[in-house]
């Protein structure tokens, strides 16, 4: 498939084993720390929430392992919230942020962290953005997750005129 957030230097570039990078800059409201393909859908999210008043920071966390804990502490410092979004199973990079969070201490200044992957069910087999819309792992379904850790009431969002962003 195609690739999100990469262009295509002249010449090819090493990449840090285990560097993340901020693929967006936001003011502090919530912090989408992605690994995988879903990085356009965090894009489509963070351009919905901005119509509703909330700045999203985009991280594109690049490594499972090891982690980019000086990435994942500047974000959990500088944002409210902060969601990690893949496309794999609970268990995943996801939990593997929420240990070392723990561990470094990360949750314990009020930081709100969710983990946004695959659901514990079957999903039915389609193209992928239908898979991920089922599986709620799509733009609407980090707009849910984001709104529900933020704690605010939901603005009705017209999700389909919002989805031409994405398209």
């Amino acid at each position: 498939g195609n690739g999100t957030g990469v262009a295509l230097p002249e010449r090819g570039e090493v990449l840090e084993i285990g560097k993340g990078r901020i693929i967006r800059e936001g003011e502090g409201d919530v912090a989408l720390l992605s690994l995988g393909t879903l990085l356009g859908e965090c894009e489509a999210a963070a351009t919905m929430l901005a119509g509703e008043g909330i700045n999203a920071t985009i991280a594109d966390a690049r490594f499972a392992k090891p982690l980019d804990m000086a990435l994942i502490t500047q974000l959990a410092e500088t944002h409210s919230a902060v969601i990690t979004v893949e496309q794999g199973a609970r268990g995943g990079f996801g939990a593997s942020v929420l240990q070392e969070m723990a561990a470094h201490g990360l949750l314990d200044h009020g930081c709100r962290v969710r983990t946004l992957c695959l659901p514990d069910r079957f999903v039915d087999q389609a193209a992928p953005v239908e898979m991920y819309r089922d599986a709620g792992v799509d733009a609407e379904g980090i707009v849910a997750m984001v709104l529900g850790a933020l704690q605010q009431d939901r603005k009705v969002i017209d999700f389909h005129s919002a989805r031409s962003v994405r398209d």
